[in-house]
């Protein structure tokens, strides 16, 4: 049986979104001093990219992608081209999609077209497009998911997945059969849960066996959007939680 190399960790810095704000070098430092070893990106706080890549840099913090908006793919494409280059990541990651555009496969079809013309113009600069899901697309039309019906209407080449586990869950669908379905588009996975990882119904210990069977999973990519304790103590007990279920 083929061995697959295990996935990587990283932090969503979305995770720790007012701290970016105030001071992006200082919480980047902490974030390494959890132990993560790498951060996807969501803007750069209080700094530029360049300050950014500078602070990274001087944290010892690799960056596993960078989440850009849709409208920004259509208006500024060669400046996510020269950040993505200048931050020395390989995937841009469409954060979002408005939900009011899910109404139908024609209407999926088309949104994954305009996926596949991005991707294209990417991958001339050796970058690498995915999409993230919330729960809306999992919407199902003709018995199958908007998130699926999207990817179909792309080149793998083009168009790869960043696959919110728990937004598919909320979306009422199993993120087990849709990784078992496509995961060999998924390199990228989020790990999150209603509050801290362990502490909500999301059935990770299931989910890291198929990824891993599957084997294209590059990176676990840590985010947290709601809390029990304040923001960097959420993601440490995220890490340590990682680290009991023998993932870090």
């Amino acid at each position: 049986m083929t061995k697959h190399p295990a996935p990587m960790v990283s932090l969503q810095l979305w995770s720790l979104r007012d701290e970016i704000k105030a001071d992006f070098a200082r919480t980047v430092a902490s974030v390494v001093k959890i132990g993560y070893p790498a951060v996807e990106l969501a803007g750069y706080g209080n700094l530029d990219a360049r300050r950014a890549k500078t602070a990274l840099a001087a944290a010892g913090l690799k960056v596993s992608g960078m989440h850009v908006g849709a409208p920004d793919l259509r208006s500024n494409l060669s400046q996510i081209v020269s950040e993505a280059l200048l931050l020395e990541t390989h995937y841009v990651v469409v954060a979002w999609w408005p939900p009011d555009q899910f109404v139908s496969v024609a209407a999926c079809q088309k949104i994954g077209e305009m996926l596949n013309e991005f991707g294209e113009a990417l991958r001339a600069f050796g970058l690498q497009l995915a999409f993230h899901n919330h729960d809306t697309e999992f919407r199902l039309f003709a018995g199958r998911p908007a998130f699926e019906w999207i990817l179909g209407a792309a080149e793998p080449r083009n168009l790869q997945a960043e696959v919110d586990m728990y937004w598919a869950h909320v979306g009422g669908y199993s993120p087990v059969k849709f990784l078992l379905e496509q995961g060999r588009r998924v390199p990228l996975i989020h790990l999150k849960d209603e509050k801290e990882l362990g502490q909500g119904p999301v059935d990770y210990p299931a989910i890291f066996a198929a990824a891993e069977a599957v084997g294209a999973v590059e990176w676990y990519v840590v985010e947290q959007e709601d809390y029990n304790h304040p923001p960097i103590e959420s993601v440490r007990l995220d890490f340590e939680q990682l680290r009991r279920w023998g993932r870090v």
